[in-house]
């Protein structure tokens, strides 16, 4: 399969890994939006949030619950954060493989951008 995230939790390619699991693997993303920008990423390939389904669905439970023990280990749970997935190029969705951005550290204007 030639997906950059497969391959990062591979370790084929390198990461600045801050959690890892049996189900969910989160590193810093290399453009950062704000001053915590944490990929959370299952392991089971799913292209995007379109292609989940009731036999894989609980891994988006897996995501949030590794998001919560990721921002009290950055620091941001108690002044809060935002997780954002992008689904499709109309929606911003630039790796075929679904992720969740975690944003925090300052205040967060919405709407982004």
């Amino acid at each position: 399969m030639d997906c950059l995230f497969c391959k990062i939790i591979a370790g084929e390619i390198p990461s600045a890994k801050v959690y890892e699991n049996d189900k969910v693997y989160a590193f810093r993303d290399i453009n950062p939006e704000a001053p915590v920008h944490v990929l959370i990423v299952p392991k089971e390939h799913i292209s995007s949030a379109n292609e989940l389904t009731a036999d894989n669905a609980a891994v988006v439970a897996d995501v949030f619950l590794a998001a919560k023990e990721i921002a009290a280990q950055e620091g941001i749970a108690e002044n809060g954060y935002r997780i954002v997935n992008n689904c499709g190029s109309d929606g911003g969705q630039t790796v075929g493989h679904l992720h969740f951005h975690m944003l925090g550290g300052r205040s967060l204007a919405w709407p982004p951008g």
